[in-house]
């Protein structure tokens, strides 16, 4: 059984101050995926490195104190690979995988659109060429693990208020058609296989009483082709893990 975390941890030099590395060492997850760590390696403790046995590997944006990857991992993968080969994309460390024998982890931090919309052409760019860069792997005859912080909201159900938010980052026509598009190729909404209930949110605005009140979004996901589905035997929303305005989301595959 393989435990795959993933957590936008809005900064990890941040939510390292916040308990993470306890954290880690609690939850234990064979897998761990960050997106947002708005840090380069060169600027990390070492306890953040290495910690209990795991190796690390790290895809920090160009810009400073912005976007980036981050995957941890117990047993080291067969390769590792940073960037989708795209470099506008790339540029920000949006795309991390780590390649297994049977299955490929794809840790992805999906632009956000802007409150004007600003990068909403970019943003559905990048969903163009993830859906491409996932098929390839598919291609070769590994499973593939999506991963990260999508910035949106699919359905209405995954809000808490979404007739107010439809002309809102997160919730656009635009990108609620291309989770769509590719859940149609073939993949599968890990979370969404098990449970059909509202109210399950993994991101909450930092404003005061907001979290409390559970005003939220789901906007982070692990998506998987639809033949590795059989291997899917868990999947939580670790809504009380905090340091982050993201929680933790894990799924548990038999491999």
């Amino acid at each position: 059984m393989v435990k795959i975390v993933s957590w936008n941890v809005n900064g990890v030099r941040s939510v390292a101050k916040k308990g993470f590395l306890e954290w880690l060492s609690y939850e234990s997850p064979d897998i761990c995926c960050l997106q947002e760590i708005k840090a380069h390696p060169d600027d990390l403790d070492s306890r953040l490195m290495q910690p209990f046995g795991y190796s690390s590997h790290w895809f920090p944006a160009q810009k400073k104190g912005y976007s980036g990857t981050a995957i941890y991992t117990k047993k080291p993968p067969l390769n590792f690979r940073s960037g989708m080969g795209i470099k506008k994309f790339d540029i920000e460390g949006r795309v991390l995988v780590a390649e297994f024998s049977t299955f490929v982890v794809i840790n992805t931090y999906f632009p956000n659109s802007q409150r004007d919309h600003a990068r909403l052409g970019y943003k559905l760019e990048f969903c163009e060429e993830i859906l491409k860069f996932c098929e390839k792997f598919r291609k070769k005859g590994l499973h593939v693990v999506l991963c990260g912080d999508f910035n949106i909201a699919h359905k209405e159900i995954d809000l808490k208020n979404p007739k107010t938010n439809v002309d809102n980052a997160g919730f656009l026509p635009e990108e609620r058609a291309w989770m769509d598009i590719f859940i149609k190729k073939g993949y599968v909404d890990t979370f969404r296989n098990f449970n059909s209930e509202g109210g399950q949110y993994t991101w909450w605005s930092f404003r005061p009483g907001v979290r409390e009140k559970n005003i939220g979004w789901r906007l982070d996901y692990h998506l998987i082709n639809k033949e590795f589905l059989p291997s899917l035997k868990s999947v939580a929303i670790l809504g009380d893990v905090k340091g982050s305005d993201h929680c933790p989301v894990v799924i548990e595959v038999d491999v």
